[in-house]
């Protein structure tokens, strides 16, 4: 692979020499916003999961009752070790699938967040200082998705996973305060740890890929702060990360001058499924509402999607709460069912045996043709008509005031089982000025626990 043509730097060295730039540069106040809505966004999911059986698992394999550790799981009322804190954090982060994403490069938060959560507790780090760790770490998964391209992804690695393991040691080195030369032996003992296959979506590995990302970039930053060695360009040597994992690389899409850092793209999920998932929805949605569609209506219906669907969330017929997160013929059955996919209590394995879903799920067909990245929606109803239907939700909201007021309402409702309304009030507060926060020992005391 051909090194940077900036500086005669190799691939990695002109990833560290941006994100080096960054922490000397003042945060624009729009990604300033956007990572503390991120935050806030992962904090409510996280929350809302901490019941999940994985957690539980997780917990009682890597906590073992034990409360003496160093960090806090959020939401149990319990401590770990820093490292098996972010794992089980990271994990339950993502176990809801109802976290933010960043297209291409999949979850960008899930696993970046624990890690510099359970570190900034360690250090008793400010917040401004967590918010620009935060926005760094975005910052590397989302230039290594540049530079590895489409292939990737498309072979069967879970971004998530393989690009938020160096996401998350980019944004531990950075609370670490590591020079170029640790930061550059980081971001390689990360990039050989990377892993997580796609072939487990709608299991609870896919959750685990993200504490796994968030545990082992957090290792690599540690590691690398003692003196620990790897290959100091893990993504452009020969039979590193890019030359093994990709056959689309592009060192200059990744080294690309932006306006505004990656975090300002991020999207939030409205609907506890899958995001390919959610064009389908939308579309389904509005052509219910419009149409006062009721299921018995529906004789048939086509879904048009991008072929990358298929190898995502193109579950024919879900048996589990899990799967029914990633079937677009489950969730568009939802939509036309008028049920609230909004609610993560819906994605349950009894909702994926109702036999009225089930019999609607029959009639749906799902295909890969769709001309652009919208999706399209085709309903023949029993009458002989057809109607017609399109969506697409990856646009970034450039209104970020009412942004904030649908994340607030959806962390409202997140929490709405394990925390008071004055709790909640308080939670809010504290993360959309965090970046004023000396450190994060009020928000740690408010993630304690059932606070109801």
């Amino acid at each position: 692979m051909e090194s940077s043509a900036r500086n005669g730097d190799t691939v990695t060295a002109a990833l560290a020499r941006r994100l080096l730039a960054m922490r000397s540069a003042p945060l624009s106040d729009e990604a300033a916003t956007v990572g503390k809505q991120c935050l806030l966004d992962w904090l409510g999911v996280t929350l809302a999961a901490r019941r999940e059986p994985l957690v539980a698992i997780l917990t009682e394999e890597l906590a073992r009752g034990d409360n003496g550790g160093s960090c806090s799981l959020i939401g149990l009322g319990r401590r770990a070790g820093l490292l098996d804190a972010a794992l089980i954090n990271g994990a339950a982060g993502h176990a809801l699938d109802f976290d933010d994403v960043i297209s291409p490069m999949g979850h960008p938060t899930a696993p970046v967040a624990p890690a510099v959560l359970a570190l900034a507790e360690f250090l008793g780090a400010s917040g401004e200082a967590v918010v620009r760790a935060f926005i760094t770490g975005v910052e590397t998964e989302c230039r290594i998705s540049a530079l590895m391209g489409p292939s990737h992804y498309a072979k069967g690695w879970h971004t998530t996973a393989t690009f938020g393991t160096l996401g998350a040691a980019a944004a531990a080195a950075e609370l670490l305060g590591l020079d170029e030369t640790r930061l550059l032996h980081a971001l390689g003992i990360a990039g050989t740890q990377a892993a997580g296959l796609k072939c487990v979506f709608g299991t609870m590995s896919k959750p685990l890929h993200a504490g796994k990302a968030a545990y082992s970039g957090l290792l690599a930053a540690r590691l690398a702060a003692r003196g620990f060695t790897s290959s100091t360009d893990i993504l452009g040597a020969g039979q590193g990360f890019a030359d093994t994992q990709s056959t689309t690389a592009d060192p200059a899409a990744m080294d690309e001058d932006r306006p505004q850092p990656w975090v300002t793209r991020a999207l939030f999920k409205y609907h506890a499924a899958c995001y390919l998932t959610h064009n389908a929805i939308e579309a389904a949605n509005a052509l219910r509402r419009t149409h006062a569609l009721a299921p018995e209506d529906v004789e048939a219906v086509l879904i048009e999607v991008g072929s990358v669907h298929l190898g995502v969330c193109n579950i024919e017929a879900p048996r589990t709460g899990l799967e029914c997160k990633f079937s677009l013929r489950m969730t568009s059955a939802l939509a036309l069912s008028g049920e609230d996919t909004f609610d993560d209590a819906l994605f349950s394995d009894q909702t994926a045996n109702r036999p009225d879903l089930t019999a609607l799920c029959a009639r749906i067909r799902v295909e890969p043709t769709a001309k652009s990245a919208a999706t399209r929606v085709t309903v023949r109803l029993t009458d002989g008509r057809e109607i017609v239907g399109e969506a697409d939700v990856a646009i970034p909201a450039s209104d970020l005031a009412a942004q904030q007021e649908k994340l607030e309402r959806k962390f409202r409702h997140l929490t709405r089982d394990t925390l008071q309304p004055t709790a909640t009030d308080v939670l809010i507060g504290l993360i959309r000025t965090l970046d004023r926060q000396p450190n994060l020992d009020r928000l740690f005391a408010r993630l304690a626990g059932d606070s109801r």
